[in-house]
């Protein structure tokens, strides 16, 4: 008796420690932004100690002794995990700073001479990569890397039994580091243009605009090389790949976008919208802006070789201008990732990302990837349905022991690490690939 009221103690005082530190950290961001600390390499260092420790701290006590996987416990009780009121505040105040990023960075402390407030925290470290004053995507390239590197330390100790999903972390966090991160920076100390490697067309929806092109040009070889790989990515790399592996070689291993809806976004993956209402919005929408982004890219490509302004009666200025405001910072930024704790981790990538638009439809009907199902196991417990993230009914499919193919699957692999029959497994294979493209087709 008296040795589990002392370990009920001990658990509690550890979960208070892992919470005040984290609170802490974040604290010394809040005072830096509002003028109330000196910005300083020291308080900079102390802040993401502090956020660090707590968020290490916080899940390896959550998760330590316990059965590896999803835990559904407390989880449509918790005010954050169900929508409750921790969520909403969460959402405004993510919602409040992507605002600020996008539109009034200001209120950050940008300025042209001298940064201050939250920028200026950072100064230092920008100094150190690129020998250049930190700006308000500086800020956010290095808020988005720690979140996924160490809310990936968080979802490997989560799925330590499964292979498939530490080796696909480990790969989702080099890529935002290594790629995504550190060599664009270092790029800019070189004098080069500033270029993600992996960041390929229609999501990097400027890759194409007249100034990206000249920027590209006007660097020399380096620069033409960089303007070959965004060509290469997109029309031979990117299918070759998705033939082989499906769309989850990008959205679930590569992509920035995908790789943070997987680790901070974890928690909330149980709350995406398994309705056919949610299903038909979502491919009106996402391949509308599919269509939209493709028409915006011929309209700049056809202004920038022939100097004319207008492509099929629409200013292409206009409309590139239109798409950036309304996808490329409101939908994908203030939306995707501000409404993760009421609308599930993958928001964006299910209803606005042309890219995942253009792989999913690849992986439909021209791709060896599935996920094939052993429907006399399932006991129709729905754990595949629950955590799916993308808002696919994986127990219809397994319940009939009918392959899923997908458009929207990411490849994720969670649905099979919760399946307690081992019904779902990932595979590749081209024997019916031309005959489950036709079924596909009459399916839908």
């Amino acid at each position: 008796m008296i040795a589990d009221l002392n370990k009920k103690i001990t658990e509690k005082w550890i979960s208070l420690s892992a919470l005040a530190s984290g609170i802490a950290g974040l604290l010394i961001l809040i005072l830096c932004t509002f003028h109330s600390l000196k910005p300083s390499l020291w308080n900079l260092f102390l802040s993401f100690f502090l956020l660090t420790s707590g968020v290490i701290l916080y899940a390896f006590h959550l998760y330590k002794g316990k059965l590896p996987g999803i835990k559904n416990n407390q989880l449509y009780t918790s005010p954050l995990t169900s929508r409750g009121w921790l969520a909403w505040i969460l959402a405004f105040l993510l919602t409040v700073f992507y605002v600020l990023l996008y539109w009034y960075p200001q209120y950050l402390g940008l300025r042209e001479s001298s940064n201050s407030g939250l920028i200026a925290l950072f100064d230092p470290l920008s100094r150190f990569l690129k020998n250049q004053d930190a700006s308000q995507w500086f800020v956010y390239g290095v808020l988005y890397t720690w979140a996924i590197l160490i809310f990936g330390i968080k979802y490997i100790w989560k799925y330590r039994h499964s292979k498939y999903q530490i080796v696909r972390t480990i790969s989702v966090m080099f890529f935002q580091f290594a790629f995504a991160f550190l060599l664009p920076e270092l790029m800019l100390r070189l004098n080069l243009p500033y270029n993600d490697l992996k960041n390929m067309w229609p999501l990097n929806y400027y890759f194409f605009d007249g100034w990206r092109l000249n920027e590209l040009l006007q660097a020399g070889n380096i620069g033409g090389w960089m303007l070959v790989w965004g060509i290469l990515m997109v029309v031979l790399i990117s299918p070759v790949l998705t033939y082989l592996y499906g769309k989850r070689w990008y959205c679930s291993w590569v992509c920035g976008c995908g790789g943070l809806a997987e680790t901070a976004g974890d928690s909330f993956r149980q709350l995406s919208d398994k309705s056919i209402s949610a299903w038909k919005i979502e491919r009106y929408l996402v391949y509308s802006i599919l269509v939209i982004v493709l028409i915006m890219t011929a309209g700049v490509l056809y202004s920038y070789f022939t100097g004319q302004e207008t492509f099929l009666f629409i200013q292409t200025a206009a409309l590139r201008s239109w798409y950036g405001f309304l996808i490329g910072a409101a939908f994908s930024g203030v939306i995707g990732v501000g409404f993760y704790p009421l609308m599930g981790s993958r928001v964006w990538c299910r209803f606005g990302c042309p890219m995942a638009a253009l792989l999913g439809i690849q992986q439909k009907f021209f791709s060896r990837f599935r996920i094939t199902t052993n429907g006399g196991q399932c006991i129709s417990c729905g754990n595949c349905s629950t955590y799916c993230e993308m808002g696919i009914d994986v127990r219809a499919y397994a319940q009939r022991g009918q392959d899923i193919v997908r458009a929207a699957c990411v490849g994720c692999g969670v649905c099979s690490e919760v399946c307690p029959r081992g019904v779902l497994r990932l595979e590749n294979g081209s024997v019916d690939i031309f005959e489950r493209a036709v079924k596909a087709r009459n399916e839908e």
